[in-house]
C-alpha cells in the first residue's frame, strides 16, 4: 500500500480551509500526464461556489493529440482546461486572464454596491510537485517562491501581493499582475490514498514523497503503463518508448521481468540502480512524451 500523508500537509490543509473565505478564485493545478489521478476528491466541497481554474501543467510532457483530447473532454463536462509548462512560462497569460476575468467582475458588484475595487484573491491548489510553485512565479514574472523537482518544497501558506510597481513592469501586451494576489499553499494530498492505482502514477510522476513507495516495484508498475498507453492510445502516443532507448522490447513480458533483464543487460544486475534509471528518464522526459493517463480510457 502506498500511503503518504505528511503533518505539514495535516497543518497547511486545516489553514487553507480557513482562508479560503477570503478568496475569489482557486486555480487548480494538475498533472497533465495524470489530471485525473492528481484531482483531489474533496475539493468541490471545500470550493462551494467560488470560481475555480482548471490548469494541467507540464504539458510539454504530453503529445499534442492527447492534450486536444483532454481538452475536448473536459469541454464535453462543462470544464476548460488551460494547459501550461510554467518552468518555460507557456500558457501562464491565459490562465492569469481568466483569474483576472473573475476580478473584473467581483468588481463590478463591488463598485454597484458602493465599495471601492480591489485586487482578486486566488489561491493556487494541487497535489506536491505538479508545478504550483513554478506557476506563481510566472503569474508574478520573479522568483518569489521556491520551485524544485520534488514533493514537499513548499510547506506553509503564504500571501503573496504585488505593489504597483512590480505590476507595471513588464513589456506592453503582458497582462498586469498588479490586481492579483495569490496565496502559496503546500502540496494537498487526501489523507488515505484509497485508489492505488492512483497512488502508483503519482509515485511514476513524483507528485508524492518518494518516502512513501519502493523504487523497483514503481519502475515495474511504470513499464506496465508505458505498455497499456502504447496499446491504448496507439495513434496518439509515441510507440516503443523503452525499446528505442534501452535496445530492450518490453512485449510479452511483466514490467518486473523487464526491470530485471534489464539490470542484467546494462547495469551490472544493480536491480535499484535501474529501476532508479528507469524513473529518471520517464520524469525528465528523456523517454519521450508520455501520458500515463488517456480521456478515452479513463473515468474519475
Amino acid at each position: 500500500m502506498i500511503q503518504w500523508y505528511p503533518g505539514h500537509i495535516a497543518k497547511a490543509e486545516r489553514q487553507l480551509q480557513e482562508q479560503l473565505n477570503r478568496v475569489d478564485v482557486v486555480l487548480e493545478v494538475r498533472d497533465a500526464r495524470i489530471p485525473l489521478a492528481t484531482h483531489h476528491p474533496q475539493l468541490a466541497q471545500w470550493l462551494g461556489e467560488k470560481s475555480r481554474v482548471l490548469i494541467l501543467n507540464r504539458v510539454d510532457m504530453i503529445p499534442s493529440e492527447v492534450r486536444q483530447a483532454w481538452t475536448n473532454w473536459f469541454s464535453d463536462r462543462g470544464e476548460t482546461a488551460y494547459f501550461t509548462n510554467a518552468k518555460q512560462g507557456t500558457g501562464v497569460a491565459q490562465v492569469a486572464k481568466a483569474a483576472e476575468a473573475v476580478g473584473d467582475k467581483l468588481n463590478e458588484r463591488r463598485v454597484s454596491r458602493g465599495m471601492r475595487p480591489r485586487p482578486v484573491r486566488a489561491v493556487v491548489i494541487g497535489f506536491p510537485n505538479v508545478g504550483k510553485s513554478a506557476l506563481i512565479n510566472r503569474l508574478l514574472r520573479r522568483k518569489v517562491v521556491e520551485s524544485a523537482r520534488r514533493a514537499g518544497v513548499t510547506r506553509q501558506l503564504r500571501w503573496i501581493r504585488l505593489s504597483e510597481r512590480d505590476g507595471k513592469r513588464g513589456k506592453s501586451g503582458a497582462a498586469n499582475r498588479a490586481n492579483l494576489e495569490l496565496l502559496d499553499s503546500p502540496g494537498i494530498i487526501p489523507w488515505r490514498l484509497d485508489k492505488q492505482a492512483d497512488a502508483v502514477k503519482l509515485a511514476i510522476c513524483e507528485d508524492i514523497g518518494e518516502a512513501a513507495y519502493d523504487n523497483q516495484r514503481i519502475a515495474s508498475a511504470m513499464v506496465d503503463a508505458i505498455a497499456r498507453v502504447e496499446r491504448l492510445g496507439n495513434d496518439m502516443v509515441p510507440q516503443d518508448a523503452l525499446l528505442s532507448r534501452y535496445d530492450l522490447d518490453p512485449k510479452g513480458m511483466t514490467g518486473e521481468s523487464y526491470l530485471h533483464l534489464l539490470a542484467a543487460e546494462r547495469y551490472q544486475n544493480d536491480v535499484e540502480r535501474t529501476a532508479c534509471q528507469l524513473l529518471n528518464d520517464f520524469r525528465k522526459g528523456t523517454l519521450g512524451k508520455i501520458p500515463l493517463e488517456l480521456p478515452f480510457s479513463e473515468e474519475p
